[in-house]
């Protein structure tokens, strides 16, 4: 049985805006210049402590930043504008995927236990997942360990697990892992990247990655 393992902001979630001010928030309160969109949004995936190391550099106040994005994050996420809604097809996706019978989904993200347990509660995706990794479980991506407890919490080999994302975090991390990376198009990171961080295809719809995992043989690592 295949493994379909999916990232989430980016991936599922467009999450850019909340991230974005959440971001500017926590540099506003450490009096820091926020950074651009583009560099807000290349460090989507990492955990938090990470991505903010990538932002600030080792010796800036990493810690910190990453408590107040916290903070900011979940009061700004209950203003309606900072909506965080699927990407197009992907809820349909979701469930056509888990009513299959030789499919089992997993969720590996950057996103906190608690984040992902609160999107499976909106969506009303209770029991649609063999695993879910979260940052609390494992290193931040690319570290191919999450990817490695969802293999085995659910019973599958590298060979018949396939990781889907839009970072170079999320493809790096499959092809370490030994399981094949199919990139989405539509994320934070662009295609090229994506290649060249191992993908084996970019997929540029929900429908379209439907129909490759409708052919008779579904993408594999190499």
């Amino acid at each position: 049985m295949k493994l379909v393992v999916f990232d989430v902001d980016g991936t599922l979630v467009d999450s850019q805006h909340l991230i974005v001010a959440a971001q500017g928030a926590a540099f506003a309160e450490h009096g820091l210049a926020a950074p651009n969109r583009a560099e807000a949004l290349s460090v989507v995936g990492l955990s938090l402590p990470q991505a903010f190391r990538r932002l600030v550099g080792e010796d800036g106040p990493v810690e910190s930043l990453a408590e107040s994005y916290k903070r900011a994050f979940n009061t700004l996420r209950l203003d309606p504008y900072y909506e965080e809604p699927l990407f197009p097809g992907m809820g349909d996706l979701l469930r056509r995927l888990r009513e299959r019978g030789d499919l089992r989904l997993g969720i590996a993200t950057g996103k906190s236990r608690r984040g992902v347990d609160r999107l499976i509660a909106t969506h009303g995706w209770e029991d649609w997942f063999a695993t879910t990794q979260t940052a609390d479980d494992a290193p931040s991506k690319p570290d191919p360990t999450m990817l490695r407890q969802a293999m085995t919490e659910a019973g599958a080999r590298p060979d018949t697990t396939v990781m889907v994302g839009d970072t170079t975090y999320d493809m790096a991390m499959a092809v370490s892992a030994g399981a094949a990376a199919i990139g989405v198009g539509w994320g934070y990171h662009p295609p090229g990247a994506l290649f060249g961080a191992g993908a084996v295809t970019v997929v540029e719809s929900a429908a379209a990655l439907r129909d490759l995992f409708s052919r008779p043989t579904a993408p594999e690592a190499d």
